[in-house]
């Protein structure tokens, strides 16, 4: 017969699952290096090189005591080995350097920046890298758009690295800020350069977005990052940088498309399609670019950068295999960089170009381990977009927005590396170390022993 009982026949409520304490600071600190690594240039302005090389040392320092204590699982035969082989010739070029102690000073920071994207990419799971990358670039934009607005109001003009206001009636060559946020310019942001500025932007509403298709909480801010980072993305006014969200978006659609494939050999008409549109967009801007740039308001010689690249080439042809030395940037003080090649009457201190520059500064044995890197990345990064996630015999897994990512920003630092050298530096070294190690790690989000060890941290998953 039926009884009448008051005890529950469900589970006791529990408390939801939360993050410990040394989790959240844990992913804290890994903004804080994203942070520096995507507004790096901007803390040499704002504080100088002596102090900001301080505090790369000892954020290095302090994420090595991290790792020992903190033992993630790590597989070493997965690890970036051809990054390494580009850093292991990087090295050896000390021994020839026509500048010495620059290489010396810039090899630090390539491993420094190395030794971070890898930290990152070995305590963080997928999802907590997205989240590290989204809140690091909300730091860049809101700091940019903050910086420019007071500049407006308060300086009403030029501003100078370090804080100082030029004297009334001088034009500076190379101001910080032009001030220019409601005078209609283009606008340089915390970075002081404006092509820097909109490819952070651009990394910006990438992963913004993809936060927003994971289905993130506070979707509204989310949106409304997205806006302010459009906003500072349009107003810098890069040429470079509109190329690169073009292909950033024939890329997200071909990943798009791709991931609808349901037979074996489907996706080799996608790819002729898109190759054909991608080669021929290409061509047709660049025999139509006079045109185009007059539109823009730029000169067919991107702004100087033929001239610039002419330079670089006759000095790098002097030694084409082993090259002069590495100097990611160059350093100004070096006699044979120091007014080399002027622009507004400064120093140039990049080639303008991350494969001359690798040229210049490793000859084509550096280019080709180069390449190599970029290779296996971009190979490695658009299979983890498009190839459904697979470990037994389901093939019915959906795909997850976070994949995207990597393929993503490899499409950004591809554009960009033929007119700038950022993708050897700061963050764009670091997002090819960081995604290039993840994917090799861990090639599927949240499966894994590192992933799964991670998440018990968390408190996504129970203890043993």
């Amino acid at each position: 017969m039926a009884m009448y009982t008051t005890h529950p026949v469900s589970a006791l409520p529990t408390a939801p699952a939360r993050e410990t304490t040394g989790h959240l600071l844990l992913r804290g600190w890994c903004v804080l290096l994203l942070v520096l690594a995507l507004g790096g240039v901007g803390i040499v302005a704002a504080v100088g090189p002596v102090v900001t090389a301080g505090v790369v040392i000892v954020s290095a320092l302090v994420s090595a005591v991290i790792w020992a204590v903190t033992r993630p699982p790590l597989a070493v035969r997965r690890l970036p080995w051809l990054a390494f082989g580009y850093l292991a010739w990087a090295t050896a070029s000390i021994a020839w350097s026509a500048w010495p102690l620059a290489s010396v000073v810039t090899w630090l920071l390539l491993i420094i920046t190395t030794f971070q994207g890898l930290f990152v990419g070995a305590v963080l799971t997928w999802r907590d890298v997205v989240r590290a990358v989204a809140s690091a670039a909300k730091w860049i934009v809101g700091l940019s758009l903050i910086f420019e607005l007071a500049v407006a109001v308060f300086v009403r003009g030029p501003l100078l690295a370090g804080f100082v206001v030029p004297a009334p009636g001088v034009e500076p060559a190379a101001p910080w800020s032009n001030g220019a946020l409601f005078s209609g310019g283009r606008i340089q942001g915390l970075l002081g350069n404006a092509d820097l500025l909109a490819a952070v932007m651009l990394v910006a509403i990438i992963v913004f977005g993809i936060r927003l298709a994971v289905g993130a909480p506070r979707r509204v801010l989310l949106v409304v990052w997205i806006a302010v980072a459009a906003f500072l993305f349009v107003r810098a006014e890069s040429i470079t940088a509109w190329i690169a969200a073009a292909f950033v978006a024939l890329v997200l659609a071909t990943v798009l498309v791709m991931r609808t494939a349901r037979r074996p050999g489907e996706r080799t008409r996608w790819y002729l399609l898109y190759a054909f549109i991608g080669l021929g967009g290409g061509a047709t801007l660049w025999i139509n670019r006079p045109a185009l740039f007059d539109l823009l308001g730029r000169g067919a010689d991107l702004t100087g950068r033929d001239s610039i690249w002419a330079d670089v080439l006759a000095r790098a042809d002097q030694h084409p295999f082993i090259g002069w030395g590495f100097s990611t940037p160059w350093i100004p003080t070096e006699p044979l960089i120091d007014r080399w090649i002027l622009e507004d009457g400064q120093t140039v201190i990049q080639a303008h170009s991350m494969w001359l520059d690798a040229y210049l500064q490793l000859g084509g044995i550096g280019v080709a381990l180069l390449t190599l890197v970029y290779l296996a990345y971009l190979w490695r990064s658009w299979f983890f977009a498009v190839d459904r996630p697979r470990w037994d015999l389901r093939d019915d897994r959906p795909h997850s927005p976070l994949t995207l990512l990597p393929t993503l920003l490899g499409a950004l630092l591809v554009v960009q590396g033929l007119t700038d050298s950022g993708p050897l530096l700061l963050w764009g070294w670091m997002f090819v170390i960081l995604f290039g190690a993840k994917i090799k790690q861990t090639p599927l989000v949240g499966v894994g022993p590192s992933e799964q060890s991670i998440s018990i941290e968390r408190g996504e998953l129970p203890r043993g």
